[in-house]
């Protein structure tokens, strides 16, 4: 029983105190330190002024963060991503998957039904209420935005029937 107690407190402080704990970075901070803190980034992207380093917590965590480095490898910006006022940035019929996944990093899994020809990208998200979520992104064929919508995800919802 002891050695159950111990993992749990391990793994707990492990949470606590990982590098997810404090994402943001200051402006000027060396590319290296975040590498070191953060470890290696899931992807590396070209943004119009250096480079995006995402990290993600998808499929199973509702939290990704994007910290921008300028050409000469210091941090421009850091912030956690995948919010309601994010996803409303989305814009129908310009926005393509490379711009999703550009700005919020892989999806958590992409999907596809009958009634829809293209990839449906879905991402797991918390809003402010903390009730867990999905976003959906509806790609055509070309791989265009023609719909974006958030969706509860229901497993997790408070339970309301007090």
């Amino acid at each position: 029983m002891s050695w159950a107690v111990a993992a749990t407190v391990l793994m707990l402080a492990g949470c606590a105190g990982g590098p997810f704990a404090s994402y943001e970075f200051a402006p000027g901070t060396p590319r290296q330190q975040v590498v070191e803190r953060m470890g290696q980034p899931q992807r590396v992207v070209k943004i119009a002024a250096g480079e995006r380093l995402q990290y993600s917590m998808q499929p199973v965590g509702h939290f990704a963060w994007m910290v921008d480095v300028d050409a000469s490898g210091k941090v421009i910006g850091s912030r956690q991503v995948l919010t309601e006022g994010n996803f409303n940035r989305i814009e129908v019929g310009k926005w393509t998957r490379d711009d999703v996944e550009r700005e919020f990093g892989r999806p958590a899994w992409v999907d596809s039904v009958a009634s829809w020809r293209g990839p449906i990208l879905t991402y797991r998200w918390r809003d402010v209420q903390r009730s867990d979520m999905f976003y959906y992104v509806y790609l055509d064929e070309r791989g265009v935005v023609q719909r974006a919508h958030p969706g509860m995800e229901f497993v997790n919802a408070p339970n309301d029937r007090n």
